[in-house]
């Protein structure tokens, strides 16, 4: 699984510390000697160890990864453990902690929507915290999801707010972008069942559903099923999709779902011990 590279890492570090630590520095104990140790404190899957590990190494302490991202946790076990100076410790402790329990929040929320949909692929957006987009694709890995789109440089989705500047027929559109990206699946973006024939006639590969409901979804696809197209358009259900109501849109007939709740996920609960070293 891909670890955020060091450059960033080390500007995480620059931001929390950027003039040294001035706690530790007046209470003159930054040369003692400690251990640190992340536990989780609740059942999550968890995230950004490789992270939380690699930036305690960059400030010079040993540590040491116990639970790789993906690796779903009990409360008390133990994640990741570092020894070092007192002034190394805390120089990392909150940017590591902080990091592995955002990240871990979004893994164990795209996790249970995971569960929820029961083999149906579950596709997160690109609707991350701006600066985050690295570590978010990472979480959603972690958690079993896959990711929707990156960003708007590889791959086709045409809006409602692209067509707005068209004055075509939408087969016209579709042969269009075929001949320009003939390597990319072409997606349209629908708000009802009428749109959604119009999409499919025009030879769309797959229809996202807008904020349908799962008995909107369900009357879409028995629309296509009752054109008896060749090859079906797969059906996108997104706009809402949550734990709480996956189950209900992969019974009504969604191929995948797409969704944006895992990043507003609560953050994982972890607790940081530090003690002397002995």
């Amino acid at each position: 699984m891909p670890v955020l590279n060091d450059f960033t890492l080390l500007g995480l570090l620059q931001d929390d510390v950027p003039y040294g630590d001035l706690t530790t520095d007046s209470l003159g104990i930054g040369s003692k000697l400690g251990h640190a140790e992340f536990r989780a404190r609740q059942p999550m899957t968890a995230c950004g160890t490789e992270e939380a590990v690699r930036l305690f190494e960059l400030v010079g302490t040993r540590a040491r990864l116990a639970t790789p991202s993906g690796t779903q946790v009990s409360a008390g076990e133990l994640m990741l453990d570092a020894q070092g100076t007192a002034a190394s410790l805390h120089r990392a402790w909150k940017a590591a902690l902080t990091l592995v329990e955002w990240s871990s929040g979004v893994a164990t929320g795209t996790a249970a929507i995971v569960a929820a949909a029961n083999g149906v692929p579950v596709a997160c957006t690109r609707k991350n915290v701006p600066g985050t987009k690295a570590l978010s694709a990472k979480a959603v890995k972690a958690g079993g999801g896959i990711m929707h789109r990156l960003g708007l440089s590889e791959s086709l989705l045409v809006f409602a707010q692209h067509r707005l500047f068209l004055n075509e027929p939408a087969e016209v559109t579709i042969r269009r972008l075929r001949r320009a990206q003939p390597e990319k699946k072409l997606v349209v973006e629908v708000a009802n069942v009428t749109e959604a024939l119009l999409w499919a006639h025009a030879g769309a590969d797959v229809l996202q559903l807008e904020k349908f409901s799962p008995e909107a979804v369900a009357a879409c696809r028995q629309a296509l099923q009752d054109s008896q197209f060749p090859v079906r358009p797969l059906l996108a259900a997104t706009g809402g999709i949550r734990a709480d109501n996956a189950r209900a849109y992969v019974a009504a007939g969604a191929d995948f779902l797409v969704t944006s709740a895992p990043y507003w996920a609560p953050p994982g609960d972890v607790q940081f011990t530090l003690v002397p070293a002995a």
